[in-house]
């Protein structure tokens, strides 16, 4: 009979190939209990006291390609000119890539690893032996010694420079422009010295969870990936099979077969609705995990509201006895009326002679 039909019932049977694929999966009877084991924990807001700690503490540290501006007050001579034509950062003074900057007077002082105030100390401390009581301020020109990079489906990817406003994951994010319409907002990777860590913009963004938000450190890598994984497939007896993608807010069985146009009620089999999830985890040698939801009873919509799908789901309606009939009477019955018609059309030609 064409046309296929899942049959979990097989298992019990001695039957060498059913056994050596139904060996391998596990299969559950969907209800309340399987689905509290299996649903994800409801994320609520929470603090981050670490990253405001680390907030707290910043302070920026000068590296070799900054460019400081240097102010010696009521003495103009010791500090350089901006004009119309040129910026801070060109009448700036350069760190060097030695960490050294060259200032008169003073001559070569090593800067880089140091914070501003350390500058501006070393400075007022060498310059006090030729000008009474020097008023020095140092400031930040140009960044340029350290940045982190954001990548993926963000609008504008690119680099972007750490400055002396602490960059946390939550401001790259808004400097980028924001996610693209093909971001994935569950998974942003932050690779540091070859080590990843793994955090959910959406936890961050739709629920307030502030253990998300990480301080960026140099050379970081802000990854979003994109939503192209994030499918389920609708297979077997509904009214429309597709591929359906996954949104940021998620998706539920009920979402997935009404998108499809539901179940066929002429030849599905309501009690054989199964959804099958590979078993990334792998556990007792099993592949994957099966569960059957009876959309008979009329508890069963509840129970699919609140199954959640992930990506790479499998849902499969599987046929009827009688669906499966009408699909084979549907193939035959238009052979069988070509074939009365074309001997209804030999028997009134031979009756004609």
């Amino acid at each position: 009979m064409p046309g296929m039909h899942l049959n979990i019932k097989s298992k019990g049977l001695k039957n060498t190939k059913n056994e050596s694929i139904l060996s391998k999966v596990n299969v559950y009877y969907l209800d309340s209990s399987v689905i509290n084991k299996i649903r994800k924990k409801e994320v609520k807001a929470k603090t981050n006291e670490e990253l405001q700690t680390d907030i707290n503490n910043y302070s920026y540290i000068v590296g070799p390609t900054d460019v400081l501006n240097i102010t010696v007050w009521n003495h103009p001579e010791l500090t350089i000119p901006q004009g119309p034509d040129r910026t801070p950062e060109e009448s700036g003074t350069r760190v060097h890539a030695d960490g050294r900057i060259f200032y008169p007077y003073v001559g070569f002082i090593h800067v880089a690893g140091h914070e501003l105030s350390y500058i501006q100390n070393v400075l007022t401390n060498k310059l006090a032996r030729y000008i009474e009581m020097p008023q020095i301020e140092v400031s930040v020109a140009a960044y340029k010694s350290k940045q982190v990079y954001v990548t993926g489906s963000v609008k504008c990817p690119g680099e972007q420079a750490i400055t002396d406003k602490a960059l946390t994951l939550l401001l790259a994010i808004n400097k980028a422009m924001g996610f693209s319409a093909d971001a994935d907002w569950h998974n942003v990777t932050v690779t540091r010295n070859n080590n990843v860590i793994h955090l959910s913009a959406y936890d961050l963004i739709q629920n307030g969870d502030l253990t998300q938000n990480i301080l960026l450190k140099n050379n970081d890598i802000i990854h979003i990936a994109n939503n192209d994984d994030l499918k389920v497939f609708v297979m077997g007896e509904v009214n429309n099979p597709q591929t359906l993608q996954i949104d940021r807010s998620g998706m539920n069985l009920t979402e997935a077969l009404s998108t499809v146009g539901g179940i066929n009620e002429i030849s599905a089999d309501a009690e054989g609705v199964f959804v099958i999830r590979m078993n990334n985890e792998n556990k007792n040698n099993k592949v994957a995990n099966i569960y059957q939801l009876n959309m008979k009873n009329a508890a069963a919509m509840i129970l699919a509201n609140q199954f959640e799908l992930k990506s790479q789901d499998i849902i499969y309606v599987t046929a009827s006895p009688m669906g499966g009939w009408n699909r084979v009477m549907t193939q035959v019955l238009p052979t069988i009326t070509n074939f009365t018609t074309l001997t209804q059309g030999v028997n009134y030609y031979t009756d004609l002679k």
